[in-house]
Parts: C-alpha cells; structure tokens; sequence
C-alpha cells in the first residue's frame, strides 16, 4: 500500500467530496478513536466542577443549566488578591 502525503486542507476537501454516507463512516471512525479521551476529559471535568462548587457551599447536581452558566462564569472571572 502506498502513502500519499497530504495536507489537512486537501484531506478536509476530500472528505467533502465524499457521499453523506461515506462523510459519516469518516466521521463515525474518528468518533471511535478520540472518544475514550473525550468520555476521560469529561468525568474529569464534572469531578473538578463538582469539587469547586462544594469549596463555595454549592451543589453542582443541583443547580440548573442557568445556575451552572452563571457558577462558571462567576468563578473564572474571580479576581484572587
């Protein structure tokens, strides 16, 4: 098998030439190799959100989306002097 060197830019308008089948087979393998980083950065997130909230007397499981929006952004724009 041969090996052709691409770049991204030609890969990505490969890729769109391709049918929208062949586009979700593409996307369903790549899918498939980064999800366990993906399932593993998003517990680690929740855990770390979780443990943030309980160091302010907050429950994470129970704030609403809104609630959690506002957590968030409250909390990255703390100004620590």
């Amino acid at each position: 098998m041969s090996t052709a060197n691409l770049t991204s830019a030609q890969v990505v308008d490969l890729v769109k030439q391709l049918s929208p089948e062949q586009q979700l087979e593409v996307f369903s393998l790549l899918l498939r190799q980064h999800w366990p980083r993906w399932e593993s950065l998003s517990h680690y997130g929740a855990e770390r959100a979780r443990l943030v909230a309980a160091e302010r007397d907050r429950i994470w499981d129970e704030m609403d989306e809104a609630e959690r929006e506002a957590f968030i952004d409250d909390t990255l724009h703390e100004t620590w002097y």
